[in-house]
């Protein structure tokens, strides 16, 4: 199981494109001046605000599903799940640019399976995105057996999808385990049993609230 505490409030994965801006910012600022910086000193902001990656208290839930990220709830519904061939539940997350994209683990268990699938770059807000885009699933089991897919699903100008999570290891609820850059969302399947607790248009935060409840 991994410790969170090694993650900043800074995510790694933005520590470059921080850096290259910031440098940039203040190439501009020192040789053309204030004015002429400030478009980058703007561009700064947005890196920061998009790489940022606060602290979330996960909640006493045992038979929970955390949400996998902060965004708008845009789809939830009884569909086939594709990775383990069985009817299920789906709930799913779209992550606009200004939502904060580290990925975090609905439920506590065994990560089975990773499949990732080349693919487009619709927009993620569609429901073809979840067949058609770049995307990177976890099979988890739980300790009390139940099945849990997490899929990470790239968008229109999403291009790299991260995920730290291997077969064989254990992860803990609320853990972080993956980052999608620049807009994307997440889909999680359930056990068809499972009772769904947002409804479409709910926000969200990762790791913070709950958005189902498995079967007992």
């Amino acid at each position: 199981m991994r410790n969170n505490s090694r993650y900043p409030l800074l995510a790694r994965e933005g520590w470059v494109h921080t850096a290259v801006a910031t440098g940039a910012a203040a190439a501009v600022h020192y040789y053309a001046g204030p004015l002429w910086a400030a478009p980058l000193w703007l561009a700064v902001v947005f890196v920061v605000q998009f790489f940022r990656d606060p602290p979330r208290k996960i909640p006493a839930a045992p038979r929970g599903v955390v949400a996998p990220a902060d965004g708008r709830v845009i789809a939830v519904g009884e569909v086939e799940d594709p990775y383990l061939k069985r009817p299920a539940r789906r709930v799913s997350i779209f992550m606009n640019v200004f939502n904060v994209h580290s990925n975090r683990c609905p439920v506590e268990g065994k990560v089975m399976e990773r499949w990732y699938h080349q693919g487009a770059f619709l927009n993620a807000a569609l429901d073809k995105a979840s067949e058609h885009n770049e995307r990177n699933a976890l099979w988890i089991k739980t300790d009390e057996g139940d099945d849990v897919v997490v899929v990470q699903v790239a968008g229109l100008i999403a291009r790299r999808i991260l995920c730290y999570a291997q077969p064989g290891e254990r992860i803990a609820q609320g853990e972080r385990y993956g980052f999608i850059r620049f807009g994307s969302r997440v889909d999680v399947y359930l056990p068809p049993a499972s009772r769904i607790e947002v409804g479409l248009g709910d926000r969200v935060r990762g790791a913070s609230e709950v958005i189902a409840q498995l079967p007992r």
